[in-house]
């Protein structure tokens, strides 16, 4: 068996030009690690929807359902619909909203219905003051739990919440329809990667998760023996 040669970088390859990322380290770009899509929604304090599409994002089940967000701006609508309400949806669309819930960042001016004006319906949520997204289908009520500053002086934080309700569109937790991998179900952002030898680009993604049955594999594997 042929093993690849493994190179390491603790600084910029000069073959990236940093100040073509837009803030973001490098090493996001190299490495490539995706993370799912979601479009969050809360009120801003005029009452209006707002809709943030998130990435950066990971879900932890240890003593309740908690969602961690990597990096989120001070400066958004969010972070300020949050910090207001300390209450939010998490919404996850598939492929065939995925246009309409991008379209939300073009439609953030702070007097518009963010929702609305992007083709998606808004709905009251059970247990938290928040939109739903109606086309989304999982939907996660979250209450504010704490925040961090992803480093002193920053303007992102890392920010954790807890899903207090969980509502799902049956045809996606029915594997006999729908399901949630593959074509109809989670949507990952995947990053425009870097080559960091040769600086070449690969456009910016998004993926889709293909169940492989690796126990069953393994399983298989060693009966054969």
């Amino acid at each position: 068996m042929v093993i690849d040669m493994k190179k390491e970088f603790s600084t910029c390859p000069e073959a990236i030009d940093e100040s073509r990322l837009f803030g973001f380290s490098w090493m996001e770009f190299v490495a490539g690690i995706p993370s799912p899509l979601v479009l969050v929604t809360g009120y801003k304090e005029n009452g209006k929807p707002n809709a943030s599409m998130q990435s950066w994002t990971s879900f932890v089940g240890s003593g309740g359902y908690y969602c961690i967000f990597g990096s989120v701006n001070k400066n958004t609508h969010m972070y300020a619909s949050v910090q207001q309400t300390k209450q939010l949806v998490i919404n996850f669309p598939d492929k065939d909203n995925f246009l309409k819930c991008m379209d939300t960042i073009q439609n953030n001016d702070y007097e518009n219905d963010e929702v609305t004006m992007s083709g998606l319906t808004a709905e009251p949520a059970s247990k938290v003051n928040a939109p739903r997204i109606r086309e989304c289908f999982l939907n996660l009520e979250c209450e504010y739990v704490w925040e961090k500053e992803l480093f002193p002086g920053s303007e992102h934080v890392v920010m954790c919440v807890k899903v207090v309700n969980l509502c799902m569109d049956d045809a996606y937790y029915n594997n006999e329809k729908k399901g949630r991998y593959g074509d109809t179900g989670y949507l990952y952002n995947i990053r425009s990667l870097r080559n960091p030898e040769t600086g070449e680009t690969e456009e910016a993604a998004v993926g889709i998760l293909q169940k492989y049955a690796v126990y069953d594999e393994l399983k298989k594997e060693k009966e054969s023996r």
